[in-house]
């Protein structure tokens, strides 16, 4: 049975650590969620993830839908069987997908009539049907159907997908038949505090197992993703879940956690390593620049990821310059390792009460240049 239990909270700010239960095992949190969109993060295997730390990854309706399909994915029990993973596994609704990756898409109240941007077939996504591709996936939290608007838009663009977020989330929880896994609704309304409050409480009121704050990280600054989270969490039950879709950066990864969020997930530590782009605990660098040629040092002298244990900058640029396929798998283990080394010494800070200490250090050492 789904299950979340606070086991720690911080004094001055409205961090917490706690655990998730899932039909697929704990999750310590706060956690980020690596994506693999199409039943794989890309370029790294399961075990590969495990050893960086992962817990739980991302899946997403859309895309294993169109291609393999749940016929196929049906016939291995569920994605964890598909793709040889064994612990949880959320699933985005497809709504984003929908809305961003459609080559034409018609909204209504009764779902999305879109047409594929792999092959043009036409296919309707309702609520209900959301539910169902996302239960033949075997997820452990299942996402609601939702609207995300692009950003910027008008307060009256905002209000009706709001709305109409609200009646495909009444619809998600009608259909969603499953009593050990979760069904989680998200809080939409745009850049607009009253709209969220109202998105928020509608959604209280349906009682789901946990809530996202979608419509963040669309391109709005970054002051006012952080304004929208700062008002909307506190708004949440602090009994449930709460996760940020899409999230992001890890400097916005520590400051929403310190204003209470528990869960993230970005495309960022992969992409990013794809094109060469290294996280470390002093800021970014880029491993092309010819100043790491003969450099003999890992991406990180304390980094104990694999990478770190075995490879120099060095014979990381060459790799990347070359354009060879382990560039993408070694850049990418060590950006996940990041990432999952990051949430894990947030959830010891929190546990330590140390928490303050840790974000002012962090602020301190990641604001060095960018190379």
């Amino acid at each position: 049975m789904f299950d979340f239990d606070i086991i720690a909270e911080c004094k001055t700010t409205r961090a917490r650590a706690g655990i998730l239960q899932t039909a697929h095992g704990e999750v310590e949190t706060p956690i980020f969620m690596p994506v693999g969109t199409l039943g794989t993060v890309k370029s790294v295997s399961p075990e590969e993830l495990i050893a960086c730390g992962a817990q739980i990854i991302l899946g997403n309706t859309y895309h294993l839908y169109l291609r393999p399909g749940c016929d196929v994915i049906r016939s291995f029990n569920g994605l964890h069987g598909f793709m040889h993973w064994d612990g949880p596994i959320l699933t985005d609704s497809g709504g984003f997908q929908v809305f961003s990756l459609a080559k034409l898409r018609e909204v209504t109240n009764e779902g999305a009539l879109f047409q594929s941007h792999i092959d043009g077939s036409q296919h309707l996504l309702t609520p209900e049907k959301s539910v169902e591709i996302q239960l033949c996936l075997g997820s452990d939290i299942v996402m609601c159907l939702d609207e995300c608007i692009k950003y910027p838009a008008e307060k009256s663009d905002a209000q009706k997908a709001l709305e109409l977020t609200t009646q495909w989330a009444k619809r998600c929880k009608d259909a969603f038949k499953d009593e050990k896994n979760a069904l989680f609704g998200i809080v939409q309304g745009g850049m607009f505090t009253d709209l969220r409050e109202m998105s928020a409480h509608d959604l209280l009121n349906i009682d789901f197992d946990g809530y996202a704050i979608g419509g963040l990280s669309v391109g709005e600054p970054k002051d006012l993703l952080l304004e929208m989270a700062d008002f909307t969490l506190p708004i949440l039950p602090d009994t449930k879940p709460k996760y940020i879709m899409g999230v992001g950066t890890p400097e916005d990864i520590v400051e929403l956690v310190a204003l209470g969020a528990d869960m993230f997930d970005c495309v960022l530590p992969t992409r990013n390593a794809r094109n060469g782009q290294m996280f470390t605990k002093t800021g970014t660098i880029n491993i092309s620049n010819a100043r790491f040629k003969n450099d003999i040092d890992p991406i990180e002298s304390e980094c104990t990821c694999y990478t770190c244990r075995n490879y120099s900058r060095a014979y990381l640029r060459h790799l990347y310059l070359s354009k060879e396929l382990l560039a993408y798998r070694l850049n990418t283990i060590h950006n996940v390792h990041y990432y999952m080394n990051l949430v894990r010494q947030l959830r010891t800070a929190i546990c330590k009460g140390k928490f303050g200490e840790f974000k002012k250090e962090f602020f301190k050492n990641s604001l060095q240049p960018i190379f």
